[in-house]
């Protein structure tokens, strides 16, 4: 499941927040400290994550630490699709 996350995840923050078309991203890019996601864009991820995969992150859970790469993301995810 990791490898599914992580693709959808990449894929929204690719569709939503890049504006250069040619710009790559990988699992690992600095996603908020990289300046493509800010905090109101943090915020959609959150819900868009919520809603996908029927969880509940905890606004203490879901800090810009947490939110900075794909794969801090989908650590967070799968912390809470195991606990449901």
């Amino acid at each position: 499941m990791d490898e599914d996350i992580k693709k959808i995840v990449l894929d929204y923050v690719i569709e939503e927040y890049l504006e250069d078309e040619d710009e790559k991203i990988t699992y690992d890019t600095p996603l908020i400290s990289g300046g493509i996601v800010d905090s109101f864009s943090m915020v959609s991820l959150k819900r868009f994550l919520e809603k996908k995969y029927q969880i509940s992150i905890p606004d203490d859970e879901a800090t810009p630490e947490a939110f900075d790469s794909v794969n801090s993301i989908t650590e967070l995810v799968e912390k809470y699709i195991k606990e449901d």
